[in-house]
């Protein structure tokens, strides 16, 4: 591990500036691309996301926050979920949301974002991406409800979660709800919230100095030693040895 963060930060340090990464998915029409500011302000875009604004090129999306890009409600939601990530400093994975496309049509997208940290360690930016979910025959309705339901188990993993509660979020049976699940994120309903709330466990494990104990009852686990075996059996490790191998502040 020392020798391969030795060779990043060579590697880093001989770039002349940022890399070229929305020139690279300038390619890609089904994926937006961006890197915002600690206020939130579009730093780097590729064509697509200029395109769905319904701007000229990247640069006049530059130094604009997604309130003032997008219509209400969309615009707000966009902000409201990035002064979470930047005030929390933890990113978010496979979030089912709403995106206009060219023309003003609006679909649906799973939106990844992280934190980009400072020289310091602080906060100071986000980047992220957010892949099209191409035409699968279900209605909108139906990416809305599920829309509901992933972001109450985003927003309450630390909580008791129980599949019919999910599904009635989502006004379907536990089924119907499962098999949503299935096509959207290739696992099951409850391999999705052990997903969602292992992968909140590993980023508190390398950015915080967190209780291990205080970790698992954050993430929704009873105690400590179902927060392991969990853990080891997804991950392959126990927390612990994970914190010691990619902890944030490891030289």
């Amino acid at each position: 591990m020392k020798h391969a963060a030795s060779l990043r930060k060579s590697f880093f340090e001989s770039i002349g500036g940022l890399l070229p990464v929305d020139r690279l998915f300038d390619g890609v029409p089904d994926i937006v691309f961006f890197v915002k500011d600690a206020l939130g302000r579009y730093m780097a875009v590729n064509d697509t996301l200029a395109a769905r604004c319904g701007l000229a090129g990247k640069d006049d999306v530059i130094g604009h926050t997604a309130e003032e890009l997008f219509p209400p409600p969309l615009g707000e939601a966009f902000a409201r979920q990035d002064r979470d990530i930047l005030r929390g400093g933890f990113g978010i994975r496979d979030h089912l949301e709403l995106h206009l496309y060219p023309g003003g049509r609006r679909g649906w997208c799973l939106t990844y974002k992280e934190p980009v940290p400072g020289k310091n360690g602080e906060v100071v930016g986000i980047c992220g991406i957010s892949r099209d979910l191409h035409a699968s025959g279900a209605p909108d309705a139906d990416y809305a409800a599920m829309s509901a339901a992933t972001d109450h188990i985003h927003r309450h993993y630390d909580e008791p979660l129980r599949l019919p509660a999910l599904a009635e979020i989502a006004g379907l049976s536990v089924y119907q709800f499962d098999q949503r699940i299935r096509a959207l994120f290739h696992v099951t309903a409850g391999q999705y919230l052990v997903k969602v709330r292992i992968d909140a466990a590993c980023k508190r494990l390398t950015a915080t100095d967190e209780p291990i104990a205080q970790i698992a009852l954050s993430c929704g686990y009873s105690d400590q030693s179902a927060f392991s075996r969990q853990f080891k059996q997804a991950v392959g490790i126990s927390p612990l040895a994970y914190r010691r191998e990619f902890a944030a502040h490891k030289p």
